[in-house]
């Protein structure tokens, strides 16, 4: 079997659709901000646990650093509609 022709069934196969560069996309950009997600409001309740005094003062750039670790998964997001629909 020549080289093209493998290119062109490979090329063809379902595994290499658009569709599932987009799930590999977002699948991939939304685990580094959800762990991230996870480890900011672990370590902020832990704070909060040990001074809850401190609460006020934890709460607000805990909700800020959540919001830009977010930021990542929507770029991802972003990159998967380019993919999907260019």
């Amino acid at each position: 079997m020549p080289v093209a022709d493998v290119a062109a069934a490979v090329a063809q196969a379902p595994l290499f659709d658009k569709n599932m560069a987009v799930a590999v996309a977002i699948g991939v950009g939304a685990i580094g901000p959800a762990l991230a997600i996870g480890m900011i409001a672990g370590k902020a309740m832990e704070a909060i646990g040990r001074n809850p005094d401190a609460a006020g003062r934890i709460q607000t750039p805990m909700v800020l650093t959540v919001a830009f670790a977010e930021a990542i998964a929507i770029y991802a997001l972003v990159v998967a509609l380019i993919i999907k629909f260019v």
